[in-house]
């Protein structure tokens, strides 16, 4: 598929000099500010000293004071208080963060995380159930809970307080908790909205931690969780995310963790600087992995491990499993691509909905990822069983899936998630009418430039600005992540030099020249545009990001194509 690039130019010259002037940054640098929405010196200063100080009060989120004096009270009254978690990244580091807070807080505290096969998504009245017999007196519910009406309900019939603790988009109604933490509430007056699941749950901690006077500095240990809790789950990366994941990337980097530790050898991280790349696409897949082929409470057991052994032992099940993932991935992505090709027209349809029986629920939602990138359709796949669907839904920027799926909720079970993102069960006979009824919404809201590949272009760079101040500079703006994306570069009359190269799983190699400066190249994934790069290797444009490569103990400027012409 052909990408459109887009040069992002909506600045005069002359504000993008006065901006660079008050900064004393490179034009293009200052130009990349202005792209995301930092156009005087006091925001520039506050996007590039964003400190932990400037955290907001977690009391400000409504329901917090209610919740913070019912766990007080239940912890000193030695309530049995039960963590209910999901299985992804941010539902496990969630439900191991708070497991370590009351940890050093001197208290014990169980956890459930449902399994992904067994028992699907958030609560259920069956864990309610077990959570009763068990004796559990309160269920903290973190990265789920918002949705969960008719079992919290259950829950408190049986006597189970319950507190909700979730940054899912509420419906209607409010499940009827002692306390629901939740800044998307449309009556919360939290001031940022985007937090992840594991953010909410730190402010949960933190608000805990300054009630009972427990040292901010001990909790801020546990920031490595919460960083790779929001950076896996792809939030926002402004405001107070950004500052978390900052923070919590300094903690990561020399982490105390042994679950983490033993991962980080294992991944052949332990010794390298680790940033929002590295958990999104090397930690979040293992810790992933475990909850994708079954059982995501291992992942939290790493992550709460008081034992070096135990650390590791778990740490390798992770890299077997998501080995394993990767397996069934690939083969679920060629089955399904198949599909697509022999089913629907994938360069005139809208959207693509798609069902099987040998489908793993684990990895249809990497899979629709796969052919969002491919094909650059709104795709829903779906695992099919005992007449039984569930799905994963997955878009395309400006267009929101969510809503495409609230536009179909009379034939769905359930259903729930993001604008990018969402998740949903059906019976299996409706798959069709579902398909039809998404189809047509799709058709209707889908515009001409939701359908193109479009590549937004910060600004065009010569090699020779690309120095030490420049990449300083770059560097202060991490870290990076939606909203706040690395930013992607052009350069002309760019020649290549000696000779070029597809190595590993079809990533482009070569050196790139421009006025004598040379800096060596990679693309990942882009081994089929080899042809561009050998037919006119003296006159190419090239789009990529600038960053640093660590190889061996050293470390040099290296470019990352994402595309050539």
């Amino acid at each position: 598929m052909q990408t459109s690039w887009t040069l992002t130019n909506a600045f005069s010259d002359e504000i993008v000099t006065n901006l660079a002037k008050q900064l004393t940054i490179p034009n293009v640098l200052a130009r990349v500010l202005l792209n995301r929405g930092i156009d005087s010196f006091d925001q520039a200063k506050s996007y590039f000293r964003a400190d932990i100080e400037h955290l907001y009060d977690p009391f400000i989120m409504a329901d917090m004071e209610k919740a913070v004096t019912f766990i007080v009270d239940a912890l000193q009254n030695k309530r049995k208080i039960l963590i209910y978690g999901d299985y992804d990244v941010d539902g496990t580091t969630s439900t191991a963060m708070l497991i370590l807070f009351f940890r050093q807080l001197g208290y014990f505290v169980d956890y459930h995380i449902p399994n992904r096969i067994q028992d699907g998504y958030g609560m259920s009245i069956e864990t309610v159930e077990a959570a009763h017999k068990k004796g559990v007196d309160l269920i903290i519910t973190v990265d789920c809970g918002i949705t969960a009406i008719e079992e919290i309900k259950h829950a408190r019939k049986l006597g189970l307080d319950v507190i909700v603790c979730d940054h899912h988009q509420p419906g209607p109604e409010l499940p009827d908790a002692i306390a629901v933490l939740n800044p998307k509430r449309s009556d919360c007056p939290y001031p940022f909205k985007e937090l992840a699941g594991v953010g909410v749950s730190f402010k949960l901690a933190q608000a805990i931690a300054q009630k009972v006077g427990h040292s901010f500095d001990e909790l801020s240990k546990l920031l490595d969780l919460v960083a790779i809790g929001s950076a896996a789950d792809i939030v926002p990366l402004v405001d107070e995310n950004r500052i978390i994941v900052r923070e919590g990337l300094k903690v990561l980097n020399e982490t105390g963790n042994l679950g983490l530790r033993a991962l980080l050898r294992n991944t052949g991280l332990a010794q390298k600087t680790i940033g929002t790349g590295q958990i999104i696409f090397i930690l979040a897949p293992r810790i992933n992995a475990v909850g994708r082929m079954g059982d995501a409470s291992r992942a939290v057991d790493m992550l709460i491990a008081q034992h070096e052994s135990q650390a590791y032992a778990i740490a390798s099940i992770l890299e077997h499993e998501n080995k394993q993932r990767r397996n069934l991935d690939e083969e679920t992505f060629k089955r399904a691509v198949d599909m697509v090709e022999s089913k629907f027209d994938p360069e005139n349809d809208a959207a693509f909905v798609l069902n099987s029986e040998e489908w793993h629920l684990g990895v249809i939602g990497i899979v629709a990822s796969r052919l969002v990138e491919k094909y650059y359709r709104p795709t829903v796949m779906i695992s099919t069983e005992n007449g039984i669907g569930k799905g994963s839904a997955r878009s395309v920027p400006g267009f929101n899936i969510y809503d495409a799926l609230e536009h179909c909720s009379d034939l769905m079970m359930t259903f729930g998630g993001h604008k990018y993102a969402a998740g949903l069960s059906i019976e299996k006979e409706k798959i069709e009418e579902l398909r039809e009824r998404l189809k047509t919404y799709t058709e209707q809201n889908l515009t001409g430039d939701m359908r193109v590949k479009t590549l937004s272009i910060d600004g065009e760079l010569a090699f020779s600005e690309i120095d030490d101040k420049f990449m300083r500079i770059l560097k202060m703006m991490a870290p990076f992540g939606p909203q706040n994306m690395r930013p992607v570069f052009m350069s002309s009359n760019v020649q290549v030099v000696g000779n070029v190269s597809v190595v590993g799983k079809n990533h482009l190699r070569f050196r790139a020249s421009q006025d004598g400066i040379i800096f060596d190249t990679i693309g990942f994934n882009l081994g089929g545009l080899l042809h561009r790069v050998t037919s006119n290797p003296k006159d190419l444009e090239i789009a990529y990001l600038v960053e640093e490569n660590e190889w061996q103990g050293r470390i040099s400027t290296q470019l990352r194509i994402k595309d050539i012409r």
